[in-house]
């Protein structure tokens, strides 16, 4: 739409889902006019990134978001090397440095002065032997995966493995996660390879620039410090977060940090049928999203692990809706993600209906989109509330559906499909962990997969894997029963003039013989 020249976002796309709802309302919003030129100068951090510089991790350069790709034809370093370029000239948020300052940390957009080479990094391994060069591979990657510098560049490296004729080379790409989330990935992916396309024809030219995520980090400032989010504090604050329970441990805990090290992972996944039902199907019932159900079928497998109604979640959303809608992101490199505690409270629901019911009503109440807490907590300056919020309960659970979408492309014929060689630790192995448990969920090849990552010094790997296996079960009940006869009604929150309770919008509904 934007290539076309017409004026979309995401809020309308989500909230007027048909063509002829579209129409309506597309271009009326006026274009929003970005800064198209190389931006330098102090840069406001963001909560997420406040959140982030605060975790106890004694290598904080070592913490980032990567692909490794098998490259099916070879790719000509010197196309490479402009690419990535164009990239760090187009994208700010690549070439943010950041300083520790007393006891913060500033961060500024260095400029394109030529006294950083762009890090590209070349690795001829043809003349290995075959029996050790995966090994050779995984070494390099990991190295590069630690070459990242926060205070001098670069955040971003690439690496490309020349593995010699007939066979097909490897492509590594590193960002540190300071300067891109999952959003932002999808968008460097798309223009690395429209770059490296140019780069051969000519003139490389991006698409034009939307917000500088430094203007985006100035407005959240401004937002934060007006005084309009003081009234969602009493929401924050709400000390029933401390009705819930915590995790059971294999392992005693002895007080020694959990850290990277030792963390493992299991995954498990949905078949394509049942991830189409999930994604196409299942939201008509009960008027949800994905993240009503998958929620919900957390807080069930956990009941059952736990006997507890009750689970406090770190929930991770995108984030680039937490100001209104004058500024464009669609093309905004940088972290963006709203992160905060979700109470998740099945007490008083009885069957999955109830359950989903529940969790819907609950992820509804979070003012705002939940960008609030984070605001409140790093850039309010109310040190109070600040305060107050740190003394909370912390979650032990965090999760985060990323979404739809395979990067690289797959199937027969793509130039870029995964490289069968592992890429190395993302994050540092001495860093700390910030829950005990994580779940990242997402989409690929058209099945829902849920990763679960754990400390092997908490939990056996067995206790993980049987969990695991609830959430899947959860998920499938849920499914089950929003494709039965019996299933299906609305909520309060999808009439939020009403005032309505459950009961009597229930009661409304079955005076006037149900609306489906």
């Amino acid at each position: 739409a934007s290539q076309a020249g017409l004026r979309l976002t995401p809020r309308q796309i989500f909230q007027q889902p048909t063509i002829a709802e579209l129409a309506a309302v597309v271009d009326i919003a006026p274009a929003i006019v970005a800064e198209q030129g190389v931006v330098v100068g102090p840069v406001p951090l963001t909560p997420i990134q406040r959140w982030f510089l605060e975790q106890p991790l004694p290598e904080p350069h070592h913490y980032n978001l990567s692909a490794f790709f098998a490259v099916r034809e070879r790719l000509d370093p010197a196309r490479v090397e402009r690419a990535v370029h164009e990239l760090l000239r187009h994208h700010d948020a690549l070439r943010l440095r950041f300083e520790r300052q007393g006891g913060g940390w500033s961060q500024l957009n260095a400029g394109l002065d030529g006294s950083v080479p762009v890090p590209v990094t070349v690795l001829d391994l043809s003349a290995l032997p075959a029996a050790v060069r995966a090994g050779a591979i995984e070494a390099a990657a990991a190295g590069a995966q630690r070459s990242l510098d926060l205070s001098r560049g670069p955040l971003l490296r690439v690496a490309l493995f020349d593995l010699g004729a007939g066979e097909s080379g490897r492509l590594l790409l590193a960002v540190h996660h300071l300067a891109v989330d999952a959003v932002s990935w999808r968008v460097l992916f798309e223009d690395f390879q429209a770059a490296y396309d140019l780069a051969g024809r000519g003139e490389v030219r991006l698409p034009a620039k939307t917000t500088s995520f430094r203007q985006w980090g100035e407005r959240l400032l401004e937002h934060a410090r007006s005084g309009a989010l003081r009234e969602e504090a009493s929401y924050w604050l709400d000390e029933r977060r401390a009705a819930a329970g915590q995790l059971p441990l294999d392992f005693p805990d002895t007080g020694a940090p959990d850290l990277e090290s030792s963390a493992r992972r299991v995954s498990v996944s949905l078949s394509a049928e049942e991830t189409r039902a999930l994604l196409q199907q299942i939201p008509e019932v009960y008027h949800t999203r994905i993240n009503d159900v998958l929620l919900t079928a957390l807080a069930l497998a956990h009941q059952r692990w736990t006997g507890e109604d009750r689970l406090l979640v770190d929930l991770e959303v995108h984030g680039r809706e937490a100001l209104p809608e004058d500024l464009d992101l669609t093309r905004t490199v940088g972290w963006f993600t709203t992160e905060f505690p979700l109470l998740l409270d099945l007490a008083e629901a009885e069957g999955p209906g109830a359950a989903i019911k529940a969790v819907k009503e609950q992820l509804r109440a979070v003012p705002g989109g939940g960008a609030g807490y984070g605001l409140l907590r790093y850039l309010s300056g109310d040190a109070g509330i600040a305060e107050r919020l740190r003394r909370l309960p912390r979650a032990e659970v965090a999760f985060n559906y990323l979404g739809q979408g395979d990067a690289g492309g797959s199937g027969e014929g793509a130039l870029l499909t995964a490289a069968p060689e592992s890429k190395g630790p993302t994050q540092s192995p001495r860093g700390g962990r910030s829950h005990l448990l994580q779940i990242d969920c997402s989409v690929a090849g058209g099945r829902l997969r849920a990763d679960l990552t754990y400390s092997e010094k908490r939990h056996r790997r067995s206790t993980v894997e049987w969990f695991a296996g609830e959430l899947v079960a959860a998920i499938r009940e849920l499914i089950d029963h929003c494709l039965s006869s019996e299933a299906g009604g609305f909520t309060p929150s999808d009439f939020p003039e009403a005032s309505l309770s459950q009961d009597q919008l229930d009661q409304l509904v079955s005076r006037l013989g149900g609306i489906g």
